[in-house]
């Protein structure tokens, strides 16, 4: 055998190895969340059911003793406490199993229901890391939907997506302490110096193709495509309060889009329009003639 011919015998057992790896993963984050669950049905059924917690007080005391002693701190009594609010909480669920008890135990004390899904679901879809996640809850993702979901289930299936479903309102920018926005520039390249942090402010499937994009000798200040939407995004910039034409811009730039690089296979441009009213940043969505206003907030460090 030749040594490329090794070379790629070996690589062929690294790839097998590695997607053995991440399965066991998997099968025992199952098994792991699988048994905490069961561990909490089986403290409420001895306790005497959902009613008698006081009960359940003390045998959680009194075996997390022995438990504690035998199989190490895993099991001490607040644990034993987190295992039976799990299953009095979460229903059993396969899909919620894919992550991480680290994860579950973030999102089990919010008591919002809707809220306490929304970030599961969350966690699940975008396959979040603990500080990711904290994230989410630090910056009030949910709180910060424009259209906050009602009656939410765990694991929402799988539905059409809406420009405004994942959109925050404030959308945060964050920016130097003694940083000034003087100009359409500064603001443009405070934007791109965060662009990704931006992308998840709007929500999902935004993707930046370009700054000052030339089309037909006219320049976009900022072009975006939507995968979700499927679509492209004409964002415009000002320093000040917005105008009429603006409005008209913004149009002319989504008609050049459409008729210069948006394929046949693609959705109408939607444009956005950023300005300034009083100490505070607008987005301004326009699709199909209507002009959408959303507060813009510049944080500062």
């Amino acid at each position: 055998m030749k040594e490329q011919g090794y070379y790629i015998e070996i690589e062929n057992y690294i790839k097998r190895n590695e997607v053995n790896k991440r399965r066991r993963v998997l099968e025992e984050n199952y098994d792991a969340l699988n048994n905490y669950w069961n561990i909490g049905r089986l403290l409420v059924e001895a306790q005497g059911g959902k009613l008698h917690a006081k009960r359940g007080e003390e045998l959680i005391k009194k075996w997390s003793i022995q438990f504690t002693r035998n199989y190490g701190k895993g099991y001490d009594a607040t644990n034993l406490r987190k295992f039976r609010h799990f299953y009095l909480e979460i229903p059993k669920c396969a899909t919620l199993w894919r992550v991480s008890w680290s994860i579950i135990r973030i999102i089990l004390p919010i008591k919002d229901i809707n809220r306490r899904n929304y970030y599961f679901n969350l966690s699940v879809e975008q396959n979040l890391s603990v500080r990711q996640l904290q994230e989410k809850i630090k910056s009030n993702s949910y709180e910060r939907l424009i259209n906050k979901p009602k009656g939410v289930e765990l694991i929402i299936p799988k539905k059409e997506y809406t420009v405004f479903e994942d959109m925050k309102n404030p959308i945060i920018i964050k920016v130097d302490k003694n940083k000034i926005i003087k100009s359409e520039k500064d603001l443009e390249l405070t934007i791109l110096s965060k662009i990704e942090f931006i992308l998840t402010q709007l929500g999902k499937g935004f993707c930046f193709i370009g700054s000052q994009y030339k089309i037909n000798n006219n320049y976009i200040d900022i072009l975006l495509f939507n995968i979700e939407l499927n679509c492209y995004v004409v964002v415009e910039l000002k320093v000040r309060k917005l105008k009429v034409e603006d409005k008209y811009q913004t149009e002319m730039y989504m008609k050049l889009v459409d008729e210069n690089i948006k394929k046949a296979t693609q959705n109408k441009t939607i444009g956005i329009i950023i300005s300034k009213e009083q100490d505070d940043y607008v987005v301004n969505f326009v699709r199909s003639n209507d002009l959408i206003p959303l507060i813009y907030e510049i944080i500062r460090k």
